[in-house]
């Protein structure tokens, strides 16, 4: 699918006057902190499917309204799936409709891509497009509260990035990736809508690159090959975050009312090099004039699933700082770099804590 044209701003929601006139923005509709209805979309995403299952064991939420293309695949008991193609142009109205008939106070947009694609039309119609869907959405149906699901990658690659990048900082995207820069642009639209919908909590969540034993992105399948490519004369600090405090870090956001932008992040960097040394992977130096090339030749051709720009992030630093999320949320990572590492791996012992059902919030 093409991508759409002269895309519409999200709508604000407004009550109308006895002579049709707009007056102040409804207010959004009471509703009972022990009976919680929360809409998830990108249901079948790692995300979505991990705080549907979270919220299905939670008392406080009486019912979770998972919207897809596909209805998830594992059990569901208080979830009601409903079909919504973020793409077509009825989406926003399909999903207020929705949130409206079952009461939802809460929406969760996880309906992102974790990994590139060639089909970056469509890429652009599900994230950006869908994004204004979404949002027009929750202002239609006056919800309480809008969880976003990000990355620290929007913060973009650059020679000039400080050590620790905080949640203020300029988002440079990449001026060749509609990858990232589609998620910058959900970002905007998150922003505006926050801006023309004060009465909502709007809350963004900015994850590290995720590792685990379970979730598949890029970054997994990357770290899966016996060969990375090093770029000479670089080797940046990296870190990631557990796939199980990404879900630790959705739950705290959806039951609390935190607005604003928050980085989720583990505890801990280390040098590309010393992560490939654990890994026991085996580094391919390569000049960047060759790499680059020889990227685009690969990712053209699809024997290689990461495009050349992420080959920056192989040179430059792109680490956040997450103390706004420990200070305010209280979110304190369970998994440092060296054990998220080991989990991915499958080594090392994890002790009965984290071995449990992912440690609920």
């Amino acid at each position: 699918m093409a991508a759409t044209k002269g895309k519409r701003p999200a709508r604000k929601s407004t009550a109308r006057g006895e002579d049709g006139g707009s007056v102040r923005p409804a207010e959004p509709r009471p509703y009972d902190p022990e009976q919680r209805v929360v809409a998830v979309t990108g249901a079948r995403g790692f995300i979505g499917a991990e705080i549907i299952k979270r919220l299905e064991e939670d008392r406080r939420y009486r019912k979770i309204l998972a919207l897809d293309i596909r209805k998830p695949t594992f059990p569901l008991d208080k979830t009601q799936f409903y079909k919504v193609d973020l793409t077509l142009p009825t989406a926003d109205a399909d999903i207020a409709a929705h949130l409206e008939r079952e009461g939802a106070d809460t929406v969760v947009h996880a309906a992102f891509l974790s990994s590139p694609t060639h089909a970056s039309a469509w890429a652009h119609e599900v994230e950006d497009i869908g994004t204004m869907h979404v949002l027009n959405a929750c202002a239609e149906a006056r919800v309480r509260k809008l969880v976003v699901s990000s990355t620290t990658m929007v913060y973009g690659a650059h020679p000039l990035n400080p050590n620790f990048l905080s949640e203020d900082q300029e988002l440079r995207g990449h001026p060749r990736s509609r990858f990232i820069n589609d998620k910058v642009g959900a970002e905007k639209q998150v922003r505006r809508f926050r801006q023309e919908n004060p009465d909502t909590t709007v809350t963004v969540l900015r994850f590290a690159p995720t590792l685990g034993p379970t979730v598949e992105n890029f970054i997994t399948r990357f770290f899966a090959r016996p060969i990375a490519p090093v770029m000479m004369g670089y080797d940046p600090l990296m870190q990631f975050v557990h796939e199980q405090d990404v879900t630790d870090a959705m739950k705290v956001a959806v039951g609390g009312d935190f607005p604003g932008e928050f980085n989720v992040v583990g505890e801990g960097v280390l040098p590309y090099s010393t992560i490939l040394a654990m890994m026991g992977k085996f580094p391919l130096p390569l000049p960047h004039f060759l790499a680059y090339p020889l990227s685009n030749a690969l990712w053209a051709t699809q024997v290689f699933d990461s495009p050349p720009n992420f080959l920056d992030f192989l040179r430059y630093l792109c680490v956040a700082d997450g103390a706004r999320a420990r200070d305010v949320m209280g979110l304190s990572p369970r998994y440092d770099i060296k054990a998220t590492i080991q989990d991915f791996l499958g080594v090392g012992e994890r002790s009965p804590e984290l071995a449990s059902d992912g440690g609920r919030v």
